[in-house]
């Protein structure tokens, strides 16, 4: 069997190379929000159309994920991540050498593919390397480059692509992802991955009828909506409200970064000790608190002293937005059911990003009819209707568990 591939106890070291993938794909797809103001100018298109980047990417990874992973499920999949990573690879660097916007806009479309399903792969093949009882341990390894993409890809991306250019970033990225890609060819041996079960769309679509569950996949794309109604056109509302750009603006997205990753890690611990509705609820009003307070600061506060409030309410804006990201997981797999565990997890990936793609688009609305200020209240909305979403969930009959073949 495959979960003997390994010595029981011990680490794998493909975790670490499947974790350095996430890493590459989590900087690439957080990373662009901040360079929006240096590609809309070299591609002469507006901060909005820009944003479009973020939405077409989102929408793309959202709905094509789950399909591709049922179209893909009878391929090894070693081969697969293998592919993946080498595609996302190339894909950066269509990015790079893209001459328009629609050249760019098609890049994104690439990495949104090859994204959406390594992700859900490199899940699968983590807990296929471990004994059944550090399948935990596994998945938080691999989802841990995420969180280190956002503490430090983000903000690294950021300061790269201001000092040498946005089409520099997606070449560091492009570098990230062909280590990765050759990490994996090595570290995983051949044959590797022929009997991972992969979620047929009728698991999938079992699972996402349970009314709990969608309600649950509801609460997650309301969360994002409202964090990429403001993350995406970060870079507009600092310039106005605290007039920070370039490297400046990267220093406030690393505090960012280091309060969300601390929010993964304290939201995950809390969620153990108090459980996760316990947890959610206060995350969702903090969130919304923040964003009605990066509204109020941008109102009333002129610029030149706005730094410090600014920075105090984003770092309580990451702590808060990631803090609920773990409680969710644990809830929505507390609703679905350990045993559809890996497809209930697979869903909320996809509706997380649908709500990004609507938060994309939602700022861009915002923009368009007000100022980057008003960001704020709109994301507050947003995250308001999660927190009342999320309390009806309790109201609702819990119905039995689901029973979803793996096939």
């Amino acid at each position: 069997m495959t979960a003997n591939f390994v010595p029981s106890g011990s680490i794998p070291k493909p975790l670490y190379w499947l974790s350095f993938g996430a890493f590459a794909i989590g900087t690439e797809g957080f990373m662009i929000a901040p360079l929006l103001s240096g590609i809309a100018s070299d591609l002469g298109v507006t901060i909005a159309a820009a944003g479009q980047l973020v939405t077409a990417f989102a929408l793309a990874y959202a709905l094509s994920s789950p399909v591709l992973a049922v179209v893909t499920g009878n391929v090894n999949r070693r081969r697969l991540l293998i592919a993946c990573l080498a595609a996302f690879a190339a894909a950066n660097l269509v990015a790079v050498l893209s001459q328009g916007y629609w050249q760019l806009m098609g890049a994104r479309l690439l990495l949104a593919f090859t994204a959406g399903l390594y992700v859900p792969s490199a899940n699968a093949v983590a807990t296929a390397l471990v004994a059944p009882t550090r399948r935990g341990t596994a998945l938080s390894i691999v989802t841990g480059g995420t969180s280190l993409a956002i503490a430090l890809g983000v903000p690294l991306g950021a300061i790269v692509g201001h000092m040498s250019g946005w089409r520099t970033t997606f070449g560091a990225v492009a570098i990230l992802a062909s280590i990765a890609t050759l990490g994996l060819a090595s570290g995983l041996p051949r044959g590797f991955g022929d009997d991972i079960a992969v979620a047929s769309l009728d698991a999938r679509l079992a699972v996402a009828r349970n009314p709990r569950v969608l309600l649950a996949l509801l609460v997650t794309t309301l969360w994002a909506t409202g964090a990429y109604t403001f993350y995406t056109y970060v870079g507009s509302y600092m310039a106005a409200a605290v007039g920070l750009d370039g490297a400046q603006l990267s220093v406030m997205l690393f505090a960012w970064g280091l309060s969300a990753a601390c929010g993964v890690f304290v939201g995950g611990r809390l969620t153990d000790k108090i459980g996760a509705a316990r947890v959610i609820g206060p995350a969702l009003v903090l969130l919304a608190t923040a964003f009605v307070g990066l509204w109020l600061v941008a109102r009333w506060i002129t610029p030149s002293a706005a730094l410090v409030p600014v920075a105090a309410l984003v770092v309580l804006w990451g702590m808060s937005a990631w803090s609920f990201f773990p409680a969710q997981q644990a809830r929505l797999i507390g609703i679905a059911g350990a045993p559809v565990a890996p497809v209930a997890l697979s869903l909320n990936a996809s509706f997380m990003f649908l709500g990004f793609s609507l938060g994309a688009m939602l700022g861009a609305v915002t923009l368009s009819r007000g100022t980057s200020a008003d960001l704020g209240w709109v994301a507050a909305l947003c995250e308001l209707a999660a927190l009342l979403l999320s309390w009806a969930i309790s109201l609702c009959p819990a119905p039995g568990p689901v029973n979803a073949r793996v096939a």
